[in-house]
């Protein structure tokens, strides 16, 4: 006898009890980035730029390698409706194998930062400080990973209110770490930015024991641990070939911020210090959009399992609505209250505010416009990946981020002249092709 169709009400109420604990955990998440922007915005300008172009390639290695990680939801979600508890391990495993493997060959180059940086075009002061912080930052990279690997097994299993608690905990421990390492109190050395990457790497370690504690102890019927050291050739290729499109995918969105992010150094220590403060001031929304993402994610892979074509429809068009409802209510923000959200990264007695608040200002009113672009993208590569569709829309980020998105970022700012705002001009204009693309890859599928 066929099931009734879950409602549209139902499915909010999915969505919002499986989403609003991961909401929280990646606002939690981005409050560590945030925390060690503002500290060392409030330290000096000089640290600021330097963490944002060397905390942009961190985290786009960190995305590459978290594909990995991210595959493990709809497998697990699938393995899940087919009842398949060894099968949850066995591909959580080979997510963790993948994770590590990925982060120890990624760790090498990073040992060359202040030369990379240099070559990119950075002051030596920014690609010295650069590369003061990476030396330290990688370190966390494969406990990073776990975490990305850990919070999809536990979000596919629905567990999602210990990554809310884990990341709140380990953001309110980084602010005291931040201010005792970056300036120096209660006794310790004043070590800048090597404090704040000192600080994050205690994060990512800490919440690795959280998060697999919980996991041992509250799902014991998937013995995540057990056989921890065999390897298993068909779980490995079925999460590689799942992952390595998402983890490209992620590179090429994030390498368009990247590209836009070392532009904005060729153009000055300033400009960047304001970049980033737009771009921190913009992914604390955009965390939320990621956060349903996920959502969407783990809803599209449990419907397809179970093979429910209008519930994966109805899913699909509930969170987007959500998406878009997150849109209206935070993008006039960033038009309403510049100024104070640019203060909020600068020490009022820092010589050079008002020439980082001048182009901070300009810089939010391109973020408030993106921001549905951005919403409505991240969300279809969610939906898409519950269907275990990941290498067209691969193609499509490739085209979209690097094939239109850059180009016209730099023409735009340089022979064009509008500078920093011509980065950010490119932004839009790529992130609105690949959610067009994206969006109508999904409601044109065979599954919908």
């Amino acid at each position: 006898m066929a099931q009734p169709a879950i409602t549209y009400r139902d499915h909010i109420r999915a969505s919002l009890w499986l989403g609003v604990p991961l909401i929280g955990s990646h606002l939690a998440q981005v409050a560590i980035t945030l925390t060690d922007t503002i500290m060392l915005g409030r330290y000096d300008v000089s640290s600021l730029a330097a963490v944002t172009i060397a905390g942009s390639m961190f985290f786009t290695a960190f995305l590459v390698g978290a594909g990995f990680g991210q595959a493990v939801t709809p497998l697990v979600a699938e393995a899940v409706e087919a009842g398949d508890d060894t099968q949850v391990r066995r591909f959580t495993r080979m997510g963790l194998w993948l994770s590590t493997i990925y982060g120890v060959i990624v760790m090498i180059p990073f040992f060359w930062t202040e030369d990379i940086l240099l070559a990119i075009g950075q002051t030596p002061e920014v690609a010295s400080l650069g590369h003061d912080y990476l030396l330290i930052a990688i370190w966390g990279l494969i406990p990073a990973l776990w975490v990305m690997t850990l919070k999809s097994y536990l979000a596919a299993l629905e567990h999602t209110g210990i990554i809310l608690w884990a990341t709140v905990a380990t953001a309110i421990l980084n602010v005291f770490l931040n201010y005792v390492l970056i300036f120096g109190h209660f006794g310790a050395p004043e070590l800048g930015v090597k404090g704040a990457a000192i600080a994050s790497v205690i994060m990512q370690v800490l919440t690795v024991l959280i998060l697999f504690g919980y996991g041992l102890q509250k799902l014991p019927q998937y013995a995540l641990l057990k056989n921890v050291w065999k390897s298993d050739v068909v779980a490995m290729v079925r999460v590689y070939r799942l992952g390595w499109p998402i983890g490209t995918t992620s590179f090429l969105e994030t390498g368009l911020f990247f590209g836009c992010t070392m532009m904005m150094g060729w153009i000055g220590t300033v400009e960047l210090a304001a970049h980033g403060i737009a771009l921190q001031s913009a992914t604390l929304v955009f965390v939320i959009h990621v956060a349903l993402s996920q959502t969407a994610t783990v809803r599209a892979g449990r419907a397809f399992g179970r093979k429910d074509r209008l519930g994966l429809h109805r899913g699909a068009i509930t969170v987007t609505g959500l998406s878009v409802a997150v849109v209206v209510l935070t993008a006039p923000f960033f038009l309403i209250v510049p100024d104070l959200l640019v203060s909020i990264f600068i020490s009022p007695d820092e010589t050079q505010k008002e020439a980082v608040r001048a182009v901070g200002v300009l810089l939010l009113a391109f973020a408030a416009a993106f921001q549905f672009m951005d919403a409505m993208q991240v969300i279809a590569l969610g939906l898409l990946r519950g269907l275990q569709d990941t290498r067209i829309p691969m193609v499509m980020a490739a085209v979209s981020y690097w094939l239109i998105g850059l180009p016209v970022s730099y023409i735009v700012a340089f022979p064009l002249g509008y500078g920093p705002g011509g980065i950010w001009v490119g932004l839009v204009v790529g992130l609105l092709v690949a959610a067009i693309l994206l969006m109508r890859r999904f409601f044109a599928s065979q599954h919908i």
